[in-house]
């Protein structure tokens, strides 16, 4: 413990968001110091990325649906886990390298968020790759407490705190008491399920074919899920599904409300069953400190208003709630020993 400490002085320990759509990293006394995309561009066939192991995040990002045919630009996790062992692997190590610099000999502790819903052997596999990847040791910390932490809410007292945190692959919602998780839901459905939505709506409605991407843009300029901003529109491009030529389309704030209304029903029913699953005595604390939403499908319009309708609670989007669940990493790496009853290292992973 004492060798751990002295070469926690000369390295850049971190804590890592380790999300479907984006992967945040966090240092003690900086903040967020990176914040990405979870995306990997590689020789097609190979896991050899491209440009010298420097075509992660941001620039393999631009590269999504635009690839040439010997080429792939692939998302390593699905759902909140990993899909592709070394693709992450080779991820986690460019974003560890980015942030840690030229400290070579100086390994870094990293403390990684994951779904609460994850098995042990998806924990373990989260563990391999950010060892292999450069982690002196590694701490796993489930989602909603990382998000509780961040937001700063009192998760360590004797009164419940109820987390929604609305990912890209999952949302986690979670109602904690006392330092630990009393009742909890993980679902995948979360953000990509919403651009999937998007996706469909255009190619049943318009014969309009559109990328992942595109969709996430409508999503942020034109998504709601109440009666707000009404008879906003946007030009939308992509290819028309008959003639196979590009085309341009003109979509309805009206109309993307309505394709997101089922992901947005599966997100509040598994709120409700948290609710239900609640021993009485939480369930009273929660009429006083209420809901808080975190994560990107926070700030969907109207979601707040529309889970405290299916409550009856105040619920409360926390602030930057983008980056919640990685400043909570961080606080919870800058108080290991303090924390040392619910953490989960590579020793418990067998």
């Amino acid at each position: 413990m004492i060798l751990d400490s002295l070469l926690g002085m000369f390295s850049v320990d971190m804590g890592i968001d380790l999300g479907t759509c984006n992967t945040l990293v966090c240092v003690k006394g900086e903040g967020v110091v990176l914040n990405e995309p979870s995306v990997v561009a590689v020789k097609r066939g190979t896991n050899r990325v491209l440009d010298n192991g420097n075509a992660v995040g941001l620039v393999a990002k631009e590269m999504l649906g635009r690839t040439p045919g010997s080429i792939s630009a692939i998302r390593p996790l699905r759902d909140g886990v990993i899909a592709d062992f070394d693709i992450t692997e080779a991820m986690l190590s460019y974003f560890i390298r980015k942030v840690h610099g030229r400290r070579k000999f100086f390994r870094p502790r990293v403390v990684i968020a994951i779904p609460s819903g994850i098995t042990a052997v998806e924990k373990r596999a989260v563990y391999n790759s950010a060892e292999r990847a450069g982690a002196r040791r590694v701490y796993l910390i489930e989602e909603p407490m990382a998000a509780g932490i961040g937001a700063g809410l009192p998760i360590a007292d004797p009164t419940a705190s109820m987390i929604v945190d609305i990912g890209g692959g999952t949302t986690e919602v979670a109602i904690m008491s006392l330092a630990d998780i009393a009742v909890s839901e993980s679902i995948r459905v979360a953000g990509d399920d919403m651009d999937e939505a998007i996706v469909s709506h255009m190619r049943k409605t318009y014969n309009l074919m559109i990328g992942l991407q595109t969709a996430e843009r409508i999503k942020i300029e034109l998504g709601s899920i109440a009666d707000i901003d009404e008879g906003t529109a946007m030009e939308v491009r992509g290819r028309d599904m008959i003639s196979g030529l590009p085309r341009r389309s003109m979509v309805t704030s009206e109309e993307i409300r309505d394709s997101l209304r089922e992901p947005v029903s599966a997100i509040i029913d598994s709120v409700t069953r948290t609710l239900e699953k609640a021993d009485p005595e939480l369930a009273a604390d929660l009429v006083e400190n209420g809901i808080h939403l975190a994560g990107g499908g926070a700030l969907l319009r109207g979601l707040d208003d529309m889970i405290a309708q299916g409550t009856g609670l105040d619920v409360h989007v926390v602030e930057d709630a983008l980056s919640c669940v990685a400043r909570g990493t961080a606080v919870y790496l800058d108080n290991l020993a303090e924390w040392k009853d619910t953490m989960e290292s590579d020793n418990d992973l067998g």
